[in-house]
């Protein structure tokens, strides 16, 4: 029996993916070890098969752009010695450029409308698997074609990467030193090159308003990352170009901490699975309270909540939304115990504190990881506020409760010392014992 070629194929369309795995089934050295129908399973199932040769789609997801030779690149830097065999609708040589950018050995470019022709798939298969390479006929031509003269010029190409990148007309206009008034007139008249050179047929201009795309949907996708890893508003600022790495603005904030109770001896009971979840339906109920009286959540460590109230942007009525998100948390909380006891789990008892003065805000950190941060006595005397509070309570500084336009039931406590403060600190107290 001869040695059979491991395979690996990768086509997001499930009917062109059946038909290709049925070709290669017919060759008696062939034997497909998975399929996939994307970029990431694509990777994952040759690092799981170690295939000989990979036979991969252009166009996949997530974003339908050259996913199968980038996938396939990124498997040959784990395993070098792997067979590429590149199927696509396309004879665009940008694509085989891409694929060649680092040698034509070990790779094959194949149409798909050709496979079918004789054994020009299965030859593929054998000859990069075997080190060499191959491309189709009409590849070749395209790729010794004169470029079209409807390609377009630097000045041309920096305007359209500028537009790609969602720098906004005036900004254009300051990096060019010209008017907004000349960038507009100037992406206008390239549109419509590019629009013309799109219907005489020319694929340079297909290329670039792919590339442009492409480039739109990088913005919104990192966008989307950013506004999931950092607090409500500062992506929107870094976005904008309002707010840079170590920016530092001084404002007059409410901080929130909120803590539950007996967390330590609660995790030593409970399967750390069940835990975890209970972790989870937690935070989303903290979450929605803080947010419906406009706070921003700026972090969840282990049990423990962190948010504030007049920032990023400022706001006069700090002090009355901290203390109405402080009540909606414990209710939301009751609501999140009587869930758990149905389901047989200990309830959370939540502690809150809230202080209000002055605290430096700032985007911390490096180039990699960045954090918006508060820093201040404010932020310090808000966690040692909370430890005082029992589960059900909220325990306010001083200048919150003068800060306060909406009277609330409150209990004066008795001056105590907290760590870090000179003098004995009062504090006022809302809950069952108020």
């Amino acid at each position: 029996m001869p040695h059979r070629i491991g395979l690996f194929l990768a086509d997001d369309n499930l009917i062109v993916r059946e038909g290709v795995r049925a070709l290669l089934e017919l060759e008696d050295d062939f034997e497909v070890l998975g399929t996939a129908a994307d970029y990431d399973g694509l990777v994952a199932g040759a690092e799981a098969t170690s295939p000989a040769v990979v036979v991969t789609d252009i166009r996949m997801p997530p974003a339908f752009g050259r996913e199968g030779i980038d996938a396939a690149q990124q498997v040959r830097k784990r395993h070098p010695g792997t067979g590429v065999v590149v199927l696509s609708q396309f004879d665009d040589p940008d694509y085989a450029v891409a694929l060649l950018a680092d040698g034509a050995a070990g790779y094959a470019y194949l149409l798909k409308d050709r496979v079918a022709e004789g054994d020009q798939l299965a030859r593929a298969v054998r000859e990069v698997a075997a080190g060499g390479s191959m491309l189709d006929p009409a590849i070749v031509a395209a790729l010794t074609r004169p470029v079209r003269r409807g390609d377009l010029t630097d000045d041309e190409e920096d305007l359209l990467q500028r537009v790609g990148a969602g720098m906004p007309i005036k900004a254009i206009a300051a990096a060019r030193r010209t008017t907004p008034a000349d960038v507009a007139t100037a992406v206008e008249r390239l549109f419509v090159r590019l629009a013309e050179g799109l219907g005489a047929g020319d694929r340079q201009c297909l290329t670039r308003l792919k590339t442009l795309q492409q480039a739109i949907v990088d913005r919104e996708e990192q966008g989307e990352a950013l506004s999931r890893l950092l607090p409500d508003g500062i992506a929107d600022r870094l976005r904008a170009g309002g707010h840079a790495v170590g920016d530092t603005e001084r404002l007059q904030v409410t901080v929130l901490m909120s803590d539950i109770r007996g967390y330590s001896a609660i995790a030593e009971r409970t399967d750390p699975g069940a835990l975890a979840g209970q972790l989870g339906t937690h935070r989303a109920a903290m979450n929605g309270a803080i947010h419906a009286e406009h706070g921003t959540v700026m972090q969840f460590v282990g049990d423990a909540v962190m948010a504030v109230f007049g920032a990023p942007e400022p706001s006069t009525d700090h002090a009355d939304r901290a203390v109405a998100a402080a009540s909606a948390m414990h209710r939301a909380q009751a609501d999140v115990n009587a869930e758990f006891a149905r389901r047989g789990l200990e309830p959370f008892g939540l502690g809150i504190g809230l202080s209000t003065g002055e605290v430096a805000a700032a985007l911390l950190g490096s180039a990699e990881r960045v954090e918006y941060s508060l820093v201040g006595a404010t932020v310090n005397l808000t966690q040692r506020l909370q430890q005082w509070a029992a589960a059900g309570e909220t325990v306010l500084s001083v200048p919150t409760h003068a800060a306060l336009t909406t009277p609330v039931t409150a209990l004066e406590l008795e001056p105590a010392p907290v760590k870090g403060s000179a003098a004995p600190v009062r504090a006022w107290r809302i809950g069952a014992s108020a």
